[in-house]
């Protein structure tokens, strides 16, 4: 069997540069009942972190999914494909409303994706503990 593990703290030059790259992600939430909740969303990763950030409204299903979870935080992963690579990180992700690291996930998300967010006072950032890499960039 091929295994795609990567360590989600210290990935390899492509995996890295696949993440830097201008990528449409999906982000996968757990609804209350259990079936899968997938959004698109801009994603950035963070290694030396261990984080993935996802700036979005407040109100949105997926901010739901999370903090209803709980303390702990909601099992979560984000996706990106383009052609054969592919790259996933998985681990519990949490809603932020501190304003300094939603500023740091807007300065991410401007250098990912070439253009600062626009403004939104219902902003906050879901923020992604990594637990596990998987992929081939």
């Amino acid at each position: 069997m091929t295994t795609y593990d990567v360590d989600p703290g210290a990935p390899d030059a492509s995996y890295l540069r696949f993440w830097r790259e201008k990528h449409l992600c999906t982000l996968t939430t757990l609804r209350p009942d259990g079936s899968p909740h997938v959004v698109p969303v801009g994603v950035t990763y963070d290694p030396e972190a261990r984080l993935a950030r996802v700036i979005t409204n407040k109100a949105s299903a997926k901010v739901g999914h999370v903090t209803a979870a709980g303390a702990d935080g909601a099992p979560v992963a984000v996706c990106q494909v383009d052609g054969r690579r592919w790259a996933t990180l998985e681990g519990r992700a949490s809603v932020s409303t501190d304003p300094e690291r939603i500023a740091e996930a807007e300065r991410r998300y401007a250098e990912r994706y070439g253009r600062a967010p626009g403004p939104n006072p219902s902003r906050v950032v879901i923020e992604i503990a990594l637990t596990r890499a998987l992929g081939r960039g």
